[in-house]
């Protein structure tokens, strides 16, 4: 019998022919990632545990991204900790505030995820990293502080399931779109522990930050992790990147699969995540007159720089809304530079948006952005549960950035093609 491109990579990192779904295996960590907020945690079970070192300082990643730049003195002191460990255990993979972004763009940017891999990070949208080929799950403090320790983990083989997309994706639609139709379809729980493998000419013809988008959503139907095997745009994207040697690996023809699904994304619209939940899609012309007080393009899930350069194209010549605020913050600081020397920014900035420097803050409600009492946004990213970006009784919209885009011009949730 067969084994899915999970299996494949879990039973080679466990040392072992193969494995099955359903068995608990230990298994060697490529990489370990840790954010300013799961580190601090870390770093108290790290020593409970007695360890002394890292198991490989070159392949610890931190990166400061949740609370950075510091919104208070208890973020000061987190971040503080984190930069004091990665001294005292020479950890070379260390970003510092203006020197890197946000954890799981600049993760595959900086070629520290590669095809094959098995990532434990410190953050539930580590799954991020199957977009290039890699086993990648987000884990808590306890696990997470283990693994610094260890180098391995101890986890369950999840089932694979396997969804694949057919057709040609419709103007204005991207993978964004795709996954919220498929939450959509599915629920929220639809793949609980399960390795969620995207499949198709619709996927094959996506950019990696499309492909990431698609991952990094992945948990939001439930799933352990979410992947796609590598192609030939894979292998353009990490070519240049890689810090290490790296396997390839696919699914075998007679692999076993849970359930399998399929999708003609050929009149898919645009789709919006509705409040509360990232399952509650319907398509954007079918909200009617949603006024937002909010809009934000960014996020792990759409900071890459083909989203900014999307979300100018839409708002290029245009105004933002008298009654709306738009904050735009891209994924690292190579996409700000980009996004600065093709002039994507300077489109920002005239349309009368706020630009700032790469973090994870208005996403999880921390700083830089949060919402008031019965405010609306319409967001790039990932999570619309109830107090997600400020006042239980605001509400979290989600969309690809040229919705949201098209909605800063009109001051309601629109379809670009209103604007465009």
């Amino acid at each position: 019998m067969g084994m899915t491109i999970t299996e494949k990579i879990l039973a080679d990192h466990a040392g072992r022919p193969e494995v099955e779904p359903g068995e608990f295996i230990n298994a060697r960590l490529d990489a370990v990632m840790a954010n300013d907020g799961s580190m601090f945690a870390a770093i108290e079970v790290f020593r409970q545990v007695g360890a002394a070192r890292v198991f490989d300082s070159s392949r610890v990643v931190a990166i400061p991204d949740h609370f950075t730049p510091n919104k208070d003195i208890p973020s000061a002191k987190k971040t503080g900790a984190m930069r004091d460990f990665v001294a005292q255990q020479g950890i070379t993979n260390y970003f510092e505030l203006g020197r890197g972004g946000i954890e799981h763009i600049l993760m595959l940017e900086k070629g520290l995820a590669l095809p094959g891999d098995l990532i434990l990070g410190g953050d539930s949208h580590t799954c991020t990293y199957g977009a290039v080929g890699a086993f990648s799950t987000g884990v808590g403090s306890t696990d997470l502080g283990v693994a610094l320790a260890l180098g391995e983990t101890w986890l369950k083989v999840p089932e694979s399931v396997k969804l694949t997309y057919h057709g040609t994706l419709p103007k204005w639609v991207f993978g964004k779109d795709l996954i919220l139709h498929t939450i959509g379809q599915i629920g929220i729980d639809g793949a609980r522990y399960q390795a969620m493998e995207f499949d198709g000419e619709v996927i094959s013809r996506l950019p990696i930050s499309s492909r990431a988008a698609i991952c990094n959503m992945a948990v939001e139907a439930g799933a352990k992790s979410g992947i796609i095997a590598p192609d030939q745009a894979t292998l353009d994207y990490v070519s240049s990147r890689a810090t290490r040697p790296y396997r390839v690996y696919f699914s075998d023809r007679d692999a076993v699969y849970g359930k399998s699904y399929d999708f003609d994304v050929s009149r898919l619209a645009p789709q919006v995540a509705c409040p509360y939940s990232p399952g509650n899609v319907k398509p954007v012309d079918e909200l009617g007159n949603v006024r937002i007080d909010q809009v934000f393009v960014g996020s792990c899930t759409n900071g890459w720089f083909d989203d900014l350069r999307l979300a100018a194209s839409v708002l290029k010549g245009q105004k933002v809304h008298e009654n709306v605020r738009m904050l735009v913050i891209p994924g690292t600081q190579e996409i700000y530079r980009k996004a600065i020397d093709e002039g994507i920014l300077e489109v920002f900035v005239e349309a009368g948006a706020a630009v700032s420097t790469p973090c994870c803050g208005p996403c999880m409600g921390v700083h830089m952005g949060i919402l008031g009492e019965n405010e609306k946004a319409i967001c790039t990213t990932n999570r619309n549960f109830v107090g997600r970006m400020g006042h239980e009784t605001s509400e979290v919209y989600l969309s690809n950035p040229a919705v949201a885009a098209a909605s800063a011009v009109l001051g309601r949730i629109a379809s670009p093609e209103e604007v465009r």
